[in-house]
């Protein structure tokens, strides 16, 4: 078996203990990154009050994730080259430990300035992650994208269930609550340490270039469907409590529906990479999916309050589906590691860019109506755009991008090491 970047083939290689502890570390990593997200929304009132912060100031708030996540993704390709998959991931998780924990200074700079150091974390994380499973987990590339998305969405759903009761039982402080989430993150860092490799082995990660995944359709196809469902999901995380408190519910209540929006997309994302590698192409899950996300959505803004819960839930197990199979499709379309963490990076970079846009266009359209029509129109106007990329992305076909080695001369760092970057584009 060819060598793979960062050590892949002495760890396929290892004891089944070394092994249980790279997927146990998978998890809880993944367990930590929508944890800073997911925590904000149920003590934004809150936190809007003591630091006075506008309408459009939380939109930007609660776009921050995306947006970062859109921006600093192709920091994770530099340091894939550089470093290596492995201590890529541990200055990320180091990241995001950092600027949760910066967000209990109750003042603006701090919750602005944690909030995007975390996100620069999980944005690094969230495109190494493909490339890992593809590397480590080849031939179980469903079940590990399921648990890794089912942990991730278990995160974001304690954290939004606890953040309120962690407030109450901090005497009342937002900033507080927001900081304790820095404790997973810590933890999840340790962890991780056993399963950097030698150093000999990460510079493996080095001698490959990836060439034509930016002109491959494919490859936007993909981009196009992680961008919206993204939005879906960020629109959810930074405004359907809010939302829902703008309904009547309590910001407790609010809160759990919330908690359950989340605990639906982690049942979801456990089956559905499974579903979805069952089939030929994606197409026919891409599309029910869609469909129902989109109806969960608008029932949350006309549905009866009543049914807030059930509308919630339906989203939720939605959104989990669009995100792990999203996930799984870019190591379906991957021939290899490189590949595959390119597509990552490349699907992440203009996808949570465009993602972005969702929170921040719910926001300013909630701040100039007064309600939440519009918002509700934006939501049909995204399910029509992401059906046509779940289509497209959803063939049974590979990206026609290639990776190949380096030559030596660019290994080392040397001009020629910028010629072979550039031709990866």
């Amino acid at each position: 078996m060819p060598d793979q970047p960062g050590g892949g083939t002495a760890r396929a290689a290892a004891p089944p203990w070394r092994r249980l502890l790279l997927a146990t570390s998978l998890v809880l990593m993944a367990f930590v990154l929508r944890v800073p997200v997911a925590s904000v929304g149920p003590v934004l009132p809150e936190a809007a009050r003591a630091i006075a912060l506008s309408a459009a100031a939380s939109s930007v708030l609660t776009t921050l994730p995306s947006l970062c996540f859109g921006l600093f993704s192709p920091l994770a390709a530099v340091l894939r080259r550089r470093i290596g998959i492995e201590r890529g991931i541990l200055i990320a998780l180091l990241a995001i430990a950092t600027g949760t924990a910066l967000r209990g200074i109750p003042a603006l700079p701090f919750l602005f300035g944690g909030q995007i150091l975390a996100c620069l974390g999980i944005a690094i994380v969230n495109v190494l992650l493909p490339g890992l499973v593809k590397q480590d987990f080849p031939h179980q590339a469903a079940l590990m994208t399921g648990l890794y998305v089912t942990a991730l969405c278990g995160g974001a759903a304690v954290a939004a269930a606890f953040t309120v009761p962690l407030r109450l039982a901090l005497g009342g402080s937002w900033a507080g609550a927001l900081a304790v989430w820095a404790i997973p993150a810590v933890i999840a860092a340790a962890l991780w340490l056993p399963n950097l490799p030698a150093r000999a082995s990460a510079t493996r990660a080095q001698r490959t270039v990836v060439r034509g995944l930016w002109r491959d359709a494919l490859a936007w196809q993909l981009t196009l469907f992680m961008g919206l469902q993204s939005a879906f999901a960020y629109i959810s995380f930074g405004w359907l409590a809010p939302m829902l408190r703008d309904r009547g519910l309590s910001a407790r209540q609010a809160g759990f529906v919330l908690a359950a929006n989340v605990l639906a997309q982690a049942v979801s994302s456990l089956v559905a990479p499974t579903l979805a590698t069952r089939r030929r192409d994606q197409r026919a899950i891409n599309l029910v999916s869609v469909l129902v996300c989109t109806l969960g959505f608008e029932a949350c803004i006309f549905g009866p309050l009543s049914l807030a819960w059930l509308a919630s839930t339906a989203f939720g197990l939605a959104q989990g589906s669009l995100f792990a199979v999203g996930l799984t499709m870019i190591v379906l379309r991957a021939a290899d590691a490189p590949v595959a963490s390119e597509l990552s990076a490349m699907a992440q970079t203009i996808g949570y860019s465009l993602a972005s846009l969702g929170p921040l266009a719910a926001g300013l359209l909630r701040g100039a109506t007064g309600d939440w029509n519009a918002v509700g129109l934006l939501g049909l106007a995204m399910g029509v755009a992401l059906a046509a990329a779940g289509l497209g992305a959803g063939r049974a076909v590979q990206v026609g991008a290639v990776s190949a080695a380096l030559p030596y001369a660019a290994r080392s760092g040397s001009p020629a090491s910028d010629s072979a970057k550039a031709a990866s584009s």
